[in-house]
């Protein structure tokens, strides 16, 4: 690695301009120490900084980029679109055609509306679903994080993990009164609510498999349970796949998982790297979406016109290639490789994975919630994600986050992330 000298500039320059000099706050290395790299441009499995040094990406800008950056046939579906405008603020063609891909992919999802993040479409399920069933109340689970929406930043994962804010200042003891947390597969705490509340309750929305303290995977009864539940009460069952929508399978964790929830939200890989997400359900709940029903929604960006034909583009390439087999050969040959030199060296760490999504927590128990979860030593963390920089390798920035494969992390790269692993486990033993 070559010294940093651009990147320390640059985010000094950023600072007096932007709060933090960061625009969401887990790029600030605020977990893990140091300064954050600045990046110059992208390719394939490939990040390369405004200092020169090129890095095996293991973030995908969080998730999106499992075909790799800068796909040919992602980059030329955008030129096209571009060469015919960048924004109509009218209906498209290119919106109908992506709706039935997703609808397509995704059983659960008889019609879908898009709107431009992933906090939007979480945001637009919750209020649907308090508008389809008349009640107020929401259960979501600590350690899960479904975007900066004031109902849902309550016990939240992703950086208000890192950053140790379970509820934000400027959220009203009202509105997080209306939203009853629970631990991440805690089913006994869940039975226990919707005995107490369950007539009021609009919705349960979860990461089916979580992302935001790390990667979490459910257990059956966890799952059985969320979908016994909401059903006998009446309330709804909201899977938030902005994160493991198209990665885990075509159809999502729910696909993976055999699931059917009331309502998905979906983002990221939806976008192709372009800012796209959705949130859709049955023909029943959706149609109560303005302007077919009384449930308010709008956006001026969404179903802008180079989304659209990026993640067209990125769901006909999945759909064609299939690529879900050997993205789990993969991850599986990196869990491996990671749990040997974790053994070798005498290293406490329990990795979770979940095809190509998987987080290596530095504790020696079994991680299976939030509490678990942070249990883990986030000052190795620190060390060992740096020691993994200075060889070449960018892991997300945070204990509390989960990693990514792309289709291009083939043998002989996935086989270079592991011995750089072999030797910063030694380097990362002490401070």
């Amino acid at each position: 690695m070559t010294p940093r000298s651009r990147s320390s500039a640059a985010f000094a320059h950023a600072k007096k301009l932007i709060p933090g000099g960061v625009n969401s706050p887990a790029r600030a290395f605020g977990a893990v120490g140091g300064e954050p790299l600045f990046i110059s441009y992208a390719e394939g499995p490939y990040l390369h900084d405004i200092d020169g040094n090129r890095l095996i990406d293991m973030i995908g800008s969080w998730g999106p980029m499992i075909l790799g950056h800068s796909q040919p046939n992602i980059r030329a579906a955008i030129i096209r679109a571009l060469e015919r405008g960048t924004s109509y603020g009218a209906p498209t063609e290119a919106e109908s055609r992506l709706a039935e891909l997703v609808i397509d992919a995704v059983p659960s999802i008889e019609m879908v509306r898009f709107v431009s993040s992933g906090t939007e479409a979480a945001m637009s399920a919750i209020r649907l679903a308090r508008g389809a069933t008349g009640r107020d109340r929401i259960v979501k689970f600590a350690g899960c994080y479904h975007g900066h929406v004031d109902s849902l930043l309550v016990a939240a994962g992703s950086a208000a993990t890192t950053l140790g804010v379970p509820t934000s200042p400027g959220i009203t003891k009202a509105t997080a009164a209306d939203t009853i947390v629970l631990p991440f597969n805690g089913c006994q705490e869940l039975e226990e609510a919707f005995r107490s509340q369950g007539d009021t309750i609009a919705c349960v929305m979860v990461e089916p498999v979580a992302g935001n303290m790390g990667l979490v995977m459910p257990t059956p009864e966890f799952r059985r349970l969320l979908r016994e539940l909401t059903r006998k009460h009446g309330a709804l069952l909201v899977y938030d796949e902005v994160m493991t929508g198209f990665r885990l399978a075509l159809g999502g964790a729910q696909e993976m998982l055999g699931d059917a929830p009331d309502m998905t939200a979906l983002g990221k890989i939806l976008g192709g790297g372009l800012p796209v997400a959705a949130y859709g359900g049955s023909r029943e709940i959706m149609t109560k979406v303005m302007p077919s029903g009384p449930v308010y929604q709008a956006g001026t960006l969404s179903g802008n016109p180079l989304a659209m034909a990026a993640g067209i583009a990125t769901l006909e390439e999945l759909k064609r290639t299939n690529p879900y087999p050997r993205l789990d050969v993969l991850g599986r040959r990196l869990e491996d490789g990671l749990r040997a030199a974790c053994a070798r060296h005498g290293v406490p760490a329990t990795i979770n994975r979940a095809g190509s999504m998987w987080t290596l927590f530095f504790t020696p128990d079994p991680v299976t919630d939030y509490e678990s979860a942070k249990k883990a030593d986030t000052a190795r963390f620190g060390r060992f994600f740096w020691e993994m920089i200075n060889r070449g390798v960018y892991l997300p920035c945070s204990q509390f986050e989960a990693a990514f494969n792309s289709v291009l992390h083939d043998e002989a790269i996935i086989d270079r992330i592991i011995a750089a692993a072999d030797e910063a486990l030694v380097y990362s033993a002490s401070a």
